[in-house]
């Protein structure tokens, strides 16, 4: 089992930044990516931001330019730094692992964009 902890998140007004955070614990080795996911109310999770275990990186378009992710794999966390925040970036954001073919999911951490 893979247990994820995520922290940050919070209100911020557009065009501000914040930090998302999340440590992974548990059966750690063979984590092979690492990333976060989003999600709307009545939708489903997309993806924003992935990071494999030998640094190699996804963004999605919407977010790029804007967020991004990096992977600590002494501290076995993973950041995404979200930078000029827009309203429409309003979601609860969820950290995800995959180990073994299996995905591991955090609490889920809200943000919320607004003035």
């Amino acid at each position: 089992q893979v247990q994820l902890v995520e922290s940050g998140g919070g209100l911020v007004q557009p065009g501000g930044s914040l930090r998302l955070s999340c440590a992974a614990s548990g059966d750690i080795a063979g984590i092979t990516a690492m990333g976060w996911y989003r999600q709307y109310p009545g939708k489903k999770r997309d993806l924003v931001a992935s990071i494999t275990s030998i640094g190699s990186t996804y963004t999605a378009g919407a977010v790029k330019g804007r967020f991004r992710i990096s992977r600590d794999n002494v501290r076995n966390t993973v950041t995404l730094q979200m930078n000029s925040l827009k309203p429409e970036d309003t979601a609860v954001y969820y950290c995800n692992a995959i180990r073994n073919s299996r995905d591991y999911w955090g609490q889920g951490a809200q943000v919320t964009v607004s003035s």
